[in-house]
Parts: structure tokens; C-alpha cells; sequence
């Protein structure tokens, strides 16, 4: 009489294998879903900080716009990126400073091209340093730093007042 032991000993094998399947597939979907959340972070980051810059940049031409060199001070500009009535971002400006002033006449070839309302007058080629701190309006602690340098044309009695 012969017994088969063969088919009585693999009986268990099959539950075996099965249940380390079920634990491999289970870690292959738990690092998928972290892989895909690390990767959203990522993206989510790089909008804030492609935004900011845009927010940043438009507060600098703001400020590059209006009358700064007059009395130079700190302030804070809200930023409303697209237009919905909602500040998007903060955008807090640190003193503007007055870095140098090269004096520019007309007998001078200058860099830039002087108006004719200035062209007689002597002036002066001011360099000046804009710094800026960008938050998001959502308080999410995320913050990105702007700085950028322009040169301002102003006269003599100006320079006097706000450059060294």
C-alpha cells in the first residue's frame, strides 16, 4: 500500500505563500501612497514658491513705482495674485537703501538714457537695495526672500536727502 506525502505536505504551502503575497502587495500600496504624498508636498512647495516670487515682484514694481526715494521706509504690501477681492500674499519691504550715487551729466555717456527735462540739470545715478519677505495670507509658515537691486535717476537736492 503506498501513501502519497507529497500531496498532504504542500496543504499548507499554498495558505503560506498566499498570506506573504498579501504582505508584499500591502507594502508595495503603503509605499506607493507615501511616494505619491511626498510628491504632492513637493509640487504643493514649488507652486508657493513660483507664487511668492510673482507676489514679491509685483510688490518690488510697486514700490519701484512710486515715489520711494522721497522719504524711504519700511512697509507692507498685500498682494492679490488672481484677482478674487482676497490677499494672497504679504510682501513686507525692509527700508530701501541707498547703496551709492554716481554723479551723471550731460557732457557724461551714461548707461541709461537721460529725459530731456534732465539732460541740462546735473544728476545723479543712484543704486539702490530693495529687500522683501514674502507669507502666505493662509498663515502657513512658509516665507521666501526677494532682494533686488535698481538704479534711480535723481537730482542733487534728492541725493542729498536719502543717499551718502
Amino acid at each position: 500500500m503506498k501513501t502519497i506525502v507529497g500531496s498532504h505536505a504542500q496543504r499548507g504551502v499554498t495558505l503560506a505563500v498566499g498570506l506573504i503575497m498579501l504582505v508584499v502587495i500591502t507594502i508595495v500600496v503603503a509605499m506607493a501612497f507615501s511616494l505619491s504624498k511626498n510628491s504632492l508636498l513637493s509640487v504643493g512647495n514649488m507652486q508657493f514658491r513660483n507664487e511668492a516670487i510673482s507676489a514679491g515682484n509685483l510688490a518690488i514694481e510697486t514700490v519701484i513705482n512710486s515715489t520711494f526715494t522721497t522719504a524711504p521706509a519700511a512697509q507692507t504690501i498685500d498682494v492679490d495674485l488672481n484677482n478674487d477681492g482676497v490677499t494672497d500674499y504679504h510682501v513686507n519691504f525692509a527700508t530701501p537703501v541707498c547703496l551709492s550715487a554716481t554723479s551723471v551729466s550731460a557732457a557724461t555717456p551714461s548707461s541709461l538714457s537721460l529725459p530731456t527735462s534732465m539732460s541740462s540739470v546735473a544728476t545723479w545715478e543712484t543704486l539702490w537695495d530693495l529687500n522683501a519677505t514674502v507669507t502666505a495670507a493662509q498663515n502657513t509658515g512658509a516665507t521666501l526672500m526677494v532682494h533686488e537691486g535698481v538704479r534711480v535717476l535723481l537730482t542733487d537736492a534728492q541725493k542729498t536727502l536719502v543717499c551718502p
